[in-house]
């Protein structure tokens, strides 16, 4: 038996052997880094070191093939990561110079380039572990009008905006009853239920296997085995009972935050991720829970719908966002930091 568990400590002394010849400071940027959201907490990133520079690589091994099949919300979680980088870049007192590149295979992917500096430090730092997505009832309090000024004044990224709807508006009736139409269909597609139920992770055991996915926690469902939650889970995948609990949950919440491109490219998507965070990380800090509802944004024929009935011209609908107050709830479940660097 300890011959055994030698071996199968081989894999974990070797990266961490690695990691340890690594810049350290570089080596907590990246632990940073990977505090961002990601679509079903697939964590879809390889970090790459050198003695200047971070590398933030996709990993598509950790793609979502049918809800983001043109890998949208893989590259906003990239750039949601870059930003956290950079910001735990000035608290370590370096700069970030960030640029886009494409590898080999046409993908891009993201370097930073940092310098030892003087630099202010970022006050959104300490929200970095705090941020968490929060997919439960909200309390129904709103957001003060100051308060949403001052979130319409974050530092944004160009060919990216955002709007905020009040549950006042008719915008934000018409983008709630898009998020049933989205619900519809996704639910009625078998493709979609059976990825998102292979990043349901179950019971405490799953968690601790994988260290990703949408645990039984962050859902607010008892731990059972997989062989008894999975078939649970999959009776209540459809439209009307999901749509039942998002309208419960939107109504419960202050505002919706849509989020538009005008190219639908990864540069566009890794700038949007960006701005994201630095509204995710705002909120966190003004004590405001958030929550994705990208169905109207997944659906391509949904998202047409959203782009005509908002009037929004060339700007393309990305994410969708609920905020308001609520609760906190656990926290999801990370890789180690040896685990995503190579």
């Amino acid at each position: 038996m300890n011959l055994i568990k030698t071996l199968t400590m081989i894999p974990f002394l070797f990266f961490s052997l690695n990691v340890s010849s690594q810049n350290p400071d570089f080596v907590k940027m990246v632990e940073y880094a990977t505090k961002a959201p990601s679509g079903h907490n697939t964590q879809p990133w390889i970090f790459k070191l050198t003695d200047s520079t971070i590398e933030i690589h996709p990993d598509f091994s950790k793609a979502l093939p049918v809800v983001d099949g043109h890998h949208r919300e893989l590259y906003i979680s990239l750039g949601c990561a870059l930003e956290n980088l950079c910001i735990a870049a000035n608290e370590f007192g370096y700069d970030a110079k960030t640029s886009i590149e494409v590898d080999d295979n046409s993908h891009s992917y993201i370097i930073a380039k940092l310098e030892k500096s003087r630099l202010q430090k970022n006050y959104l730092f300490d929200q970095i572990v705090k941020r968490q997505t929060n997919r439960s009832v909200y309390n129904n309090k709103l957001i003060s009008s100051d308060t949403i000024k001052e979130l319409e004044r974050i530092s944004m990224e160009e060919h990216i905006d955002f709007q905020f709807f009040d549950k006042n508006t008719h915008n934000f009736n018409v983008l709630m009853n898009l998020v049933a139409e989205g619900n519809t269909q996704q639910l009625n597609d078998k493709a979609f239920k059976k990825e998102l139920l292979e990043w349901i992770r179950f019971n405490k055991k799953q968690v601790e296997a994988t260290k990703d996915g949408l645990t039984y926690e962050v859902m607010g469902t008892p731990a059972t085995p997989g062989f008894i939650g999975k078939p649970i889970v999959k009776s209540f995948l459809k439209p009307d009972k999901q749509n039942k609990t998002d309208m419960q949950k939107i109504n419960s919440s202050s505002h919706l935050v849509l989020f538009t491109v005008e190219h639908n490219n990864p540069e566009n998507w890794i700038n949007l991720g960006r701005v994201l965070e630095r509204i995710l990380l705002e909120t966190t800090r003004l004590g405001i829970a958030n929550a994705y509802l990208n169905q109207p944004c997944e659906v391509e024929s949904v998202a047409e719908s959203v782009q005509n009935q908002l009037q929004l011209g060339n700007k393309k609908p990305a994410l969708l966002l609920r905020i308001g107050y609520a609760n906190p709830l656990p926290y999801s479940p990370r890789k180690e930091v040896y685990e995503v660097i190579e």
